[in-house]
């Protein structure tokens, strides 16, 4: 069963967004399914919330539009968050005036956004559950892992005894001053 899952991608680039806050907000919804990943991002409190809400629609309205343009049958309630990525862009180099005539640089980065949706592979004739026996057949139990562990052997109580180590008294400082020499 050799069948490729197809994805769908939406991407904003050039987003005034630092990388490293856009990837809080993506990595709450990586691996969720997308009505429970739209759901998450309306109630995040972060800047960036509403620009990733954007790009996830974006990438299900891409999946709804390929599977009609090219036939395909893809159910869009089964499609999950397969990517979700916020790589570096360029930045832009700033200045900001400094006591003294001096000038400070800063730089502001952008990022470019992107989202991979995927469909989730039916598991349905993966899993064998007891309760779906054929009647008239006994249920398969799956049979217990025993092959790979072994209770693990005792260690032979072998610890070379210490010895008492003697406890040599700190040297004192010499307290008193050599001899003048005359």
């Amino acid at each position: 069963m050799d069948t490729q899952t197809r994805e769908f991608r939406a991407e904003a680039k050039f987003q005034r967004v630092s990388p490293q806050k856009a990837r809080l907000v993506l990595d709450l919804i990586k691996g969720r399914g997308v009505e429970e990943a739209l759901h998450t991002v309306a109630f995040a409190k972060k800047a960036v919330a509403p620009l990733v809400e954007k790009v996830l629609r974006s990438a299900v309205q891409n999946a709804n539009h390929l599977s009609q343009e090219q036939g395909l049958d893809v159910d869009l309630d089964n499609l999950f968050v397969k990517r979700a990525v916020a790589n570096e862009g360029p930045r832009m180099k700033r200045i900001r005036p400094a006591p003294m005539g001096r000038a400070y640089r800063y730089q502001r980065r952008l990022s470019h956004i992107q989202i991979a949706l995927a469909e989730r592979a039916q598991a349905d004739h993966l899993v064998h559950r007891v309760d779906d026996a054929p009647a008239g057949e006994e249920p398969v139990k799956p049979a217990k892992k025993t092959a790979g562990r072994q209770a693990p052997a005792k260690k032979a109580a072998h610890k070379p005894a210490k010895k008492a180590a003697a406890h040599k008294p700190a040297k004192k400082a010499a307290a008193k001053k050599s001899a003048k020499k005359k």
